[in-house]
């Protein structure tokens, strides 16, 4: 007999039972509802692309990342990295029917050959959202509110929305003249938060070159710290003198402003300018952000983008800038699992119906017809075991209720209601249209929520 395959997983993949997968679900829903209600609409691209797609698109860390190979002709071709590169793509290729501005939202899986660490895997999903085709900076402001709706949905708890412009970085590079190492320093100061300032301060005068002032005046503007105004107001004095650095803590300004006047309530100390973030991928032109939970900053941006206006430039000559935000699903999942956020149930519905009576078979199907009609999920146990046995699945599965019902029961036209959280029992009578059956249910779902 020929030895048993012995069944594992790659490093760096994982494979999602149900107590996982469906509270993953539960995320994507949310974030369709979410972009849904902006005007977002669906679309895909596919996993592979032609490798000059991807190639020099992100950074040399993810061109190192890549998982590239040669298909069955011959061609060189790479699994997607990120779902904006694609994008970039896809719009350079359709844009005539497509039209501007064009609002995308897209929820896919992405690879990258990383080392893996606490909530980043060499699979993940994305859940991303874009608007090409407008310089107009309403748009920037929108993604920052969806991205708060997004969150708030999805009850994290309490989080702050990093923000910065990539053009006050930009400015104050231009007037210490590093403006042609700018990828090379932004990449140092991305690892601010890693490697702390004696790291930086190694890579930028190793990798960049540059001198201690120099050094001195970036760290000055990453190490801002006050309120939003008072830190604009020193990034201000930082960048005067270059037109890209006055634009960009000008626009940033109005930006925040915006977000203050759309969430009043909510932008006090939820919404941050950071100074320090730059987004380490080199497409990133404008308004930059990246999304932490109060509870567990340790685990890095659950959510983040900003604005890239030239990545659609190698496809095209029509000029098609874009700005845009992804929602990390498993990083966000690993988050909520460390926190205890997530609910231990294995089940899809709310109600489960015992089967103990193997003669009223059909009457069971009958009775869970009717309440799936009505919208109340319902699993029929399969086989007629012992009362007590089926109860432990239930338990064990995460139902809420569950209804005992027989054969005296059936004919008196009865059933009992157990709320499986509680403990209590009530016993419903019940018409051919379960109409109080119903109710006693939809009662006992809504306390419960």
């Amino acid at each position: 007999m020929a030895d048993k395959i012995k069944p594992r997983t790659l490093k760096g993949f994982r494979d999602y039972p149900p107590v996982t997968m469906i509270p993953r679900e539960w995320i994507i829903e949310t974030a369709r509802r979410v972009y849904r209600s902006y005007g977002f609409c669906p679309m895909d691209t596919p996993s592979l692309e032609h490798l000059e797609i991807l190639l020099g698109k992100g950074s040399d860390e993810t061109d190192k990342q890549l998982y590239r190979f040669e298909d069955h002709g011959g061609r060189p071709v790479g699994l997607r990295f990120d779902l904006t590169v694609p994008l970039a793509r896809f719009v350079a290729q359709h844009i005539q029917e497509l039209g501007t501005p064009f609002k995308r939202y897209q929820i896919a899986n992405v690879w990258r050959g990383e080392n893996t660490q606490r909530g980043r895997y060499r699979e993940f999903m994305q859940c991303d959202f874009d608007t090409i085709g407008t310089m107009s900076l309403t748009a920037d402001i929108e993604m920052i509110l969806v991205i708060n709706d997004l969150l708030s949905a999805l009850n994290v708890g309490e989080f702050t929305i990093h923000v910065n412009h990539r053009g006050i970085l930009n400015g104050l590079l231009e007037k210490l003249e590093l403006a042609d190492k700018a990828n090379r320093v932004l990449r140092s100061l991305d690892k601010l938060a890693k490697i702390k300032e004696e790291g930086v301060r190694k890579e930028l005068a190793g990798a960049v070159g540059a001198t201690d002032s120099q050094a001195d005046q970036l760290l000055a503007l990453t190490s801002l710290a006050g309120s939003n105004e008072e830190m604009l107001a020193e990034a201000e004095k930082l960048t005067t003198g270059s037109e890209i650095g006055e634009q960009g803590v000008a626009q940033l300004r109005e930006a925040l402003a915006a977000v203050s006047a759309a969430l009043p309530g909510e932008a006090q100390g939820r919404i941050q300018f950071a100074p320090s973030i730059c987004r380490g991928l080199d497409y990133y032109t404008g308004i930059v952000l990246e999304t932490t939970l109060d509870e567990l900053p340790g685990i890095g941006s659950v959510a983040s983008g900003g604005r890239y206006d030239n990545l659609t430039d190698l496809y095209t000559k029509q000029q098609l800038p874009g700005v845009g935000a992804s929602l990390g699903l498993d990083r966000l999942l690993a988050a909520l699992e460390e926190l205890g956020r997530l609910e231990q149930v294995q089940t899809t519905a709310q109600v489960f119906l015992p089967f103990f009576e193997a003669q009223r078979r059909d009457d069971y199907l009958k009775l869970a017809t009717s309440l799936r009609k009505a919208g109340i999920g319902v699993e029929f146990f399969p086989e007629a075991k012992k009362l007590g046995k089926q109860l432990q699945y239930a338990n064990r599965r995460g139902f809420r209720i569950a209804l005992v019902i027989g054969g005296s029961e059936f004919d008196n036209r009865e059933c009992q209601v157990k709320n499986l959280a509680t403990g209590d029992s009530k016993t419903v009578a019940y018409a051919d249209d379960a109409t109080d059956l119903i109710a006693e249910i939809r009662s006992i779902l809504a306390s419960s929520d």
